[in-house]
């Protein structure tokens, strides 16, 4: 294979894989349905358990944290707020918009067992649900 040919055969090879890249960002950003019908994006979670809680980590940033209502329903938690364009950016002109606006909601199944108790805490730029476990519930 010659020198020009195979630099052809790799650029191809490259941009077809920057092809797919992209069509997996946008199918994996594309704003979910909820439940309810109504468009919304998901936050990225990160869910850890220790013996006493339960802890679920979203990456929320610019997110009114005191606005975001959490809920267990059925062994599943229940996350759902709005993140808003701030007012001092409603004139401005957009160049990239990348964090998502609008409606999210989120829902994850937890482990099993029962919670007795919440905190809520903020943690740059993240919520952090604890979620108490419920006496004699240990991990697994």
């Amino acid at each position: 294979m010659g020198t020009t040919r195979s630099r052809n055969w790799m650029w191809s090879e490259a941009l077809e894989m920057l092809g797919r890249v992209e069509q997996l960002h946008h199918q994996s950003f594309e704003p979910a349905r909820a439940l309810r019908g109504v468009p919304c994006w998901e936050p990225p979670v990160d869910v850890l358990e220790t013996e006493r809680e339960v802890l679920v980590l979203i990456a929320l940033p610019g997110v009114d944290l005191g606005q975001v209502h959490a809920a267990i329903e059925d062994g599943k938690l229940q996350i759902v707020g709005q993140r808003v364009l701030p007012p001092e950016l409603g004139t401005a002109i957009i160049h990239r918009l990348e964090l998502p606006q609008g409606r999210f909601e989120r829902h994850l199944a937890l482990p099993p067992g029962r919670y007795d108790g919440v905190r809520k805490l903020e943690i740059n730029g993240c919520l952090l649900l604890a979620l108490r476990k419920a006496s004699g519930i240990g991990v697994r």
